[in-house]
């Protein structure tokens, strides 16, 4: 069937989806405002076949929905719907709109976003659907960042466990969840066993364990000693027992991050805009995986760098009213981008003289170190957006030539 301007599938409708774990609630406005659909679907094959049929009975049907990521999204994207994502806070704000009292459920809500969605959609962008690239970069990079919070607390109980019973391998590495540092704690589980180690014995582990740091086993050998403590034997049984438990977790753990630093570096290689982003000193395949991956490939999404800027939590908030004028930090920002760039400031400080001097011009105006560091950070952003607006790696001639132009 051919559907004619006058005919009722080629009006405006406006979706509403109230997501949730195992079903979603659906509401379908037309363009006045009334209410064509609301139905109760469920989170599973005939649920979204059934969400599928709702909505291919409205031509060009917009979609608004409070998250922009999961099953569901990229289900709706792939059909080829554009998808809103609407913040939470304003879904709230905008349930003021119809009802003072503070009634809430899962039909109204719905309402609620696809009503909304009627009234401001000439003012939002729908949601880019990333390509397989970089679809495959975002799991991956955010998935590390999982595991790395998994490492980080079970070092941290790790470290419990040998402070109670075996203290000594804490002070001998630099870290407790480095392969050598884990490995002698495989060796010499208990302060009995390290205790018998000297500068041979201590030599032989290292090299046996492809230790490959500076310091010599003389000096690794008095590091120990001072901390040789040992408790009761139920206690170091006990200990021990666990300590090898964790020890093993650590290690899974560390091979895992190592086979997602490697599958980020083969995604990296085969991604258009790799070479923009790993052009810039002191951004690192990880940083860069994270940059391009929640930044995207449309290049409409930000159309100039303040909206950027905006999105990373680099554009600080102002509010103003009256005499009252107040400036403050911005926490409604994309945290994974906000962390890239600011290990990428503090990086760059290391490694480039300009970004160093501006850091600490910052630092003795009286800045914090973070704020110091997100106004270094917004000024490589700056650069970043025209570089990968042009499609073009970073020249630090070039932009040594721009500044002394603007200073000019």
């Amino acid at each position: 069937m051919v559907t004619t301007p006058d005919s009722p599938a080629a009006e405006p409708a406006f979706a509403g989806i109230d997501w949730g774990g195992a079903s979603h609630q659906l509401c379908v406005v037309d363009a006045a405002g009334q209410v064509l659909e609301q139905r109760r679907i469920r989170h599973d094959v005939a649920g979204l076949a059934e969400l599928d049929e709702q909505l291919a009975r409205r031509s060009g049907i917009k979609v608004a929905i409070e998250r922009g990521e999961g099953l569901l999204v990229e289900h709706l994207q792939q059909r080829g719907l554009q998808v809103y994502c609407i913040s939470p806070k304003i879904s709230a704000r905008a349930r003021e709109r119809y009802r003072l009292a503070a009634t809430k459920s899962d039909a109204f809500d719905a309402f609620v976003l696809a009503d909304t969605l009627r009234h401001e959609h000439a003012h939002w962008r729908p949601l880019p659907a990333p390509s397989p690239v970089t679809a495959e970069l975002a799991a991956v990079t955010r998935d590390r960042e999982r595991i790395i919070e998994s490492q980080r607390a079970v070092e941290s109980q790790l470290r419990a466990i040998l402070e109670a019973y075996h203290p000594a391998p804490l002070h001998l590495f630099s870290t407790l969840d480095r392969d050598i540092t884990l490995s002698f704690i495989t060796d010499y589980p208990t302060p009995a066993q390290a205790g018998r180690v000297g500068e041979a014995r201590m030599e032989a582990f290292c090299r046996r364990h492809g230790y490959s740091g500076r310091v010599p086993a003389a000096r690794l050998v008095e590091r120990m000693r001072p901390h040789l403590l040992s408790a009761s034997p139920g206690t170091i049984a006990g200990k021990q027992f666990t300590a090898s438990l964790f020890v093993d977790q650590l290690q899974l753990l560390n091979t895992q991050i190592r086979g997602c630093d490697k599958r980020i570096g083969q995604l990296l290689d085969t991604h258009p805009d790799a070479g923009i982003f790993r052009s810039f000193p002191g951004i690192g395949p990880v940083t860069a995986a994270a940059l391009i991956s929640e930044m995207g490939d449309d290049r409409a999404r930000y159309p100039e760098p303040a909206v950027l800027l905006a999105e990373t939590g680099l554009a600080p908030v102002t509010r103003a009213s009256g005499r009252m004028h107040q400036v403050r930090f911005r926490y409604a920002a994309n945290s994974r981008m906000r962390h890239a760039i600011d290990w990428w400031a503090f990086t760059s400080t290391r490694e480039v003289d300009w970004a160093r001097q501006a850091y600490e011009d910052a630092r003795a105006r009286g800045q914090g170190k973070y704020r110091a560091l997100r106004g270094l950070g917004a000024r490589w952003t700056r650069v970043l957006w025209r570089c990968w607006i042009d499609h073009v790696p970073y020249d630090p001639e070039k932009h040594q030539a721009a500044k002394q132009s603007t200073a000019a």
